[in-house]
C-alpha cells in the first residue's frame, strides 16, 4: 500500500504519529518508550518499518561493523532518530545527516519527544 508514498508524503504520516503520541503521553518519558509506540503506530498503520537498523561503516574499502543503529527506517526511504532530551543537540543533527549521507537516504526526521509541544522541535534533514 505504502511503497509508493515519497519522503515527504511518509514524513507527515511519521510526524502525525509522533504527534499523536506525545498528545496521549506528554513528556518525560525514556527514548526507548517513544519509540516502541513509534514503531507500533507505524507498522499499524501499515508502513514497512525497520527498527535499530544496522549502519555498517565504510572505511577505505572495509566493511567495519562497529555497531552503529539506526532508530528506524520507514519504507527503505525515511530515516528517523527518536531522542527524549532536554535539548536538540548539533550533534544529534549531525549523527542523523551522517546516517543519510552513509545510507543513501535523501530525508530524516529527529524527533524529541521530551518538550511541551513537539511540533517545535521536529527537525526535518535532507541531503
Amino acid at each position: 500500500m505504502s511503497s509508493s508514498l515519497n519522503e515527504n508524503e511518509l514524513s507527515y504520516r511519521v510526524i502525525g504519529a509522533a504527534m499523536d503520541i506525545h498528545r496521549s503521553l506528554g513528556p518525560g518519558l525514556l527514548e526507548s518508550t517513544y519509540q516502541a509506540c513509534l514503531l507500533y503506530k507505524l507498522r499499524k498503520n501499515g508502513l514497512y518499518v525497520e527498527n535499530q537498523k544496522p549502519m555498517p561503516l565504510v572505511f577505505e574499502e572495509v566493511n567495519l561493523e562497529i555497531g552503529y543503529r539506526i532508530d528506524m527506517v520507514v519504507e527503505n526511504k525515511l530515516v528517523i532518530e527518536v531522542k527524549a532530551v532536554e535539548a536538540l543537540h548539533p550533534i544529534f543533527v549531525a549523527q542523523t545527516l551522517t546516517y543519510l549521507r552513509l545510507g543513501g537516504y535523501k530525508l530524516g526526521l529527529l524527533i524529541n519527544f521530551n518538550v511541551e509541544l513537539l511540533k517545535n522541535v521536529i527537525k526535518r534533514l535532507i541531503i
